[in-house]
């Protein structure tokens, strides 16, 4: 099963991390629409991510809900008719909720950089450092904790869970009222 670490970060100025972004990587980075439907999972999280260009991927990971960098265990299963995987995976699993996003990818040596606009929710940034076989999460951390340096990322900024987690709390915390 492919490895990386990942940081997942709340952002408050955009322009100037796009700015970093761009100067890090060398690129104005690659635009992407992503619409993620996470499903009812007994372990792990289960999502299909529509690209909205005819094309996605069903995403299986493993990752704990802790801040800072942290190991994450994935599979990822390219499809041609996201639609029609959707409607066989909500009828079998049911479905936990959707996430849209624009996101822009910057390169970074073995780390991809995700500049996220979260519908609902805000403005995020994602490290993932891929691990090669014979590198170690420790490994990872310390490439993870350059970028976070590199790009300003505050301990107070760190986020522990995934956007559907975060979307989810809204809306617990709207129906309480």
């Amino acid at each position: 099963m492919p490895r990386n670490v990942e940081v997942k970060a709340r952002i408050h100025d955009w322009e100037r991390v796009l700015k970093v972004c761009q100067r890090l990587s060398g690129s104005n980075g690659e635009k992407i629409l992503q619409r993620d439907v996470f499903f009812n999972a007994t372990k792990g999280r289960l999502k299909l991510r529509d690209f909205q260009d005819g094309n996605g991927q069903l995403i299986y990971y493993e990752r704990p809900d802790q801040l800072g960098p942290k190991l994450s265990n994935y599979s990822i299963s390219n499809t041609a008719d996201p639609p029609g995987l959707e409607t066989v995976l909500a009828q079998a699993l049911g479905v936990r909720g959707k996430v849209v996003k624009e996101r822009f990818l910057f390169m970074v040596g073995q780390t991809r950089i995700h500049l996220d606009r979260v519908k609902d929710l805000g403005d995020f940034l994602e490290l993932e450092v891929v691990l090669t076989e014979s590198q170690t999460a420790q490994d990872g951390d310390l490439i993870a904790k350059e970028l976070m340096n590199s790009l300003t990322i505050s301990q107070d900024d760190l986020l522990t869970g995934a956007y559907m987690d975060l979307l989810q709390d809204i809306e617990k915390n709207r129906s309480s009222f």
